[in-house]
């Protein structure tokens, strides 16, 4: 059915929006352009940023961000001895085109649109598909709203709204928080308080594309062929909410003429599906309105939303913090803190098909990436957003648990060659198995701190015990109490587990641990490889 487009004047945000003739050239290197404009900052700002972190922590921090797990030491002796001019570019691109990537690609999209909660099995293997095809983030956006039922490649993308279909105010306002960088939920009841950008409108119009989802008994996502959004302004006057995206673009719906009669037929269809099982799945309406959103939302006048927030949630995963900050929150009165380096890569992932592995490549070959998270200088730390040094970061519960168990393993049981089909088949095994361990850990959010549970359980858990601690020939006990030189192993040991060489303070005192319990290696061996994935050095990417 046609539509027509009515534009409103869109909001405040994007009113000081950079021209293209401001930025730099759409050709330059896109790891050269953020140098660049974070430079910059830091010359206004007068701060000199921290140094390039050391080798040893650069690798650990790219395979963590890339491949989700803690490098190998197969892989950490291959690039000590790799040229210094080349072995980072070789590095980023071998984990780019890795098994590791898409996997934890794929847990990475999975923890930011369903925290990892409600995941079905066939949810996880769209996202792994889309993580594999480098499918492009606009077409995951149009799947996760639009995708048919009928399409068995596609339709695990609906998850997403199936987990929140029985509340509206849930699909609309994660919806705009997760694709939109928007949390549009305070004007629900009112103009937002604090924001001049946002008001009912937006919130009942966002609503309004929403409203005639619902979910059948046999789980299959339907749309109603109509539905009113009604909500009372502050001064009490009743409106009807049109189809209305947040930049103030609306979608004029041509009005359906029916019976009162066929209203109730529908309405009684509607009901039977939701009640019985075996009900045909519901036909898809002649007008829908998921897809007149993505329709709308993606458009070159209103795509700024949608494709700011995908960069700035990328680069806040590799930072630890977003551009506009917090994620949620874009909006004229929070400006980002380097804008025209916001406006150059928002325009450089429309203009690359938003092509999420071109930016995540891009942002990873930075010297601003590249920098030690150790703020070693005189004078107070600088404000994080300048992005002088590199935040720390929790792991997450995947990443966590995948590294526990390739640590704890026998090295020799893990292919020297990363990109033989064997470490293919090794890797998904190994995110087979720390599933279960994961799901104990708590997702990381904002000012991330252990939590009691966590202590608790590697202070006193049995899986911490025999997952990764017992005695036997395919776990790292076994291998480091029966060698022979001392002073090699301890340093196998801290190479394996932390990417490093023992410092002499750290060498002395697990000799003298040792040597005090020489009548019982095993549990000595024990402790000293719990000691050094309980350290925050483990538990943190710095």
């Amino acid at each position: 059915m046609p539509t027509r487009l009515l534009l409103l004047a869109l909001p405040i945000l994007f009113a000081q929006m950079a021209s293209a003739a401001e930025l730099l050239p759409a050709d330059q290197s896109i790891s050269r352009v953020i140098d660049h404009y974070i430079d910059v900052r830091l010359a206004e700002q007068q701060v000199a940023p921290a140094a390039p972190a050391v080798d040893a922590n650069l690798l650990r921090r790219t395979t963590l961000d890339l491949a989700g797990r803690v490098p190998t030491l197969s892989e950490l002796e291959n690039y000590e001895r790799q040229s210094p001019s080349e072995k980072r570019e070789r590095l980023v691109e071998r984990l780019l085109h890795s098994p590791d990537f898409a996997l934890h690609l794929r847990n990475e999209y999975d923890a930011l649109l369903t925290s990892g909660n409600d995941s079905s099995n066939e949810w996880r293997d769209y996202l792994l598909a889309a993580a594999k095809e480098n499918r492009p983030w606009d077409q995951v956006f149009a799947d996760v709203l639009t995708a048919k039922e009928d399409d068995p490649a596609r339709r695990g993308a609906l998850q997403f709204l199936k987990s929140r279909s029985r509340e509206l105010d849930t699909m609309t306002n994660d919806t705009s928080v997760l694709f939109f960088g928007v949390n549009v939920g305070c004007a629900k009841c009112h103009d937002h308080p604090l924001v001049e950008d946002w008001k009912q409108d937006h919130y009942y119009g966002l609503s309004a594309f929403f409203a005639r989802t619902y979910l059948t008994k046999s789980r299959k996502l339907a749309e109603k062929s109509t539905a009113e959004v009604k909500f009372k302004t502050t001064k009490g006057v009743e409106k009807t909410a049109s189809l209305m995206f947040l930049s103030g673009a609306k979608v004029d719906e041509l009005p359906i003429e029916r019976t009162a009669e066929e209203r109730k037929a529908e309405e009684e269809e509607i009901r039977r599906q939701q009640r019985e099982d075996n009900q045909p799945p519901p036909p898809p309406p002649a007008f829908s309105a998921r897809m007149e959103l993505v329709n709308l939302a993606l458009k070159p006048e209103n795509r700024r939303f949608f494709a700011r927030n995908a960069v700035n949630r990328t680069w806040a995963r590799f930072f630890g913090r977003g551009l506009v900050h917090p994620l949620d929150q874009m909006h004229s009165s929070n400006p980002p803190s380097h804008p025209e380096l916001l406006d150059w890569l928002e325009r450089d992932f429309i203009e690359h098909g938003y092509d999420m592995q071109r930016l995540i490549r891009g942002i990873v070959l930075s010297e601003a990436y590249a920098r030690s998270s150790a703020w070693t200088a005189n004078g107070p730390t600088p404000d994080p957003d300048l992005f002088a040094f590199m935040n720390t970061r929790p792991l997450t519960p995947k990443q966590l648990s995948l590294s526990l168990a390739l640590v704890t393993g026998n090295p020799q049981q893990f292919a020297v060659d990363m990109e033989s089909p064997n470490w293919a088949n090794q890797r998904q095994n190994l995110e087979n198995q720390s599933n279960g361990f994961a799901s104990l850990l708590e997702q990381p959010g904002e000012n991330f701190q252990v939590s009691v549970t966590e202590a608790l359980l590697f202070a006193n858990g049995d899986r911490v015990q025999n997952d990764f601690l017992r005695d036997s020939a395919d776990r790292i006990v076994n291998t480091l109490k029966t060698a022979e030189d001392e002073p090699a192993t301890i340093t196998r040991a801290f190479r394996i587990a932390l990417s490093r060489d023992p410092q002499p303070d750290e060498m002395f005192t697990v000799q003298e641990y040792l040597s005090a319990r020489r009548d019982r290696a095993t549990a000595a061996w024990q402790q000293v490889v719990w000691a050094l994935v309980t350290t925050p050095e483990f538990r943190f990417n710095h």
